[in-house]
């Protein structure tokens, strides 16, 4: 039933690796964009990373050069591979897909998370203690 199912979440230590794993069922096979979004206690949504038609990226200032996200096309999963975990990575972590008519921009991150356009999962928990 559900579109999107993310999966990987968990505790760890500080600087700590977690791979997160989101399964795409048939119907968001259209979808040009595939997106991670978290959002931690008392914050508002953010824009982890984005991948544009399997192949272009773009990562929040926080995460990069941490973090990075794929897409496999035979298995039909979009991962975000996690590496160098710091506490304030503490967050659910939810999956999205989305077609938009633009091409991708840091902009287009941070006003996806806003306007929560598209299909989104459920999310998994990832926790990271000093």
């Amino acid at each position: 039933q559900a579109q999107l199912v993310e999966s990987g979440g968990g505790s760890v230590q500080a600087g700590g690796s977690l791979r997160l794993a989101c399964v795409v069922s048939r119907e968001l096979y259209t979808s040009n964009y595939m997106g991670w979004f978290r959002r931690a206690p008392g914050q508002g949504r953010e824009g982890v990373a984005l991948i544009y038609r399997g192949e272009s990226t773009v990562y929040a200032d926080s995460v990069k050069d941490r973090f990075t996200i794929s897409q496999d096309n035979v298995k039909k999963t979009v991962y975000l591979q996690m590496d160098s975990l710091k506490p304030e990575d503490t967050a659910m972590y939810y999956c999205a897909a989305v077609y938009l008519n633009m091409g991708p921009s840091a902009d287009l991150l941070e006003n996806w998370a806003r306007t929560r356009l598209g299909t989104w999962g459920q999310g998994t928990q990832v926790t990271v203690s000093s």
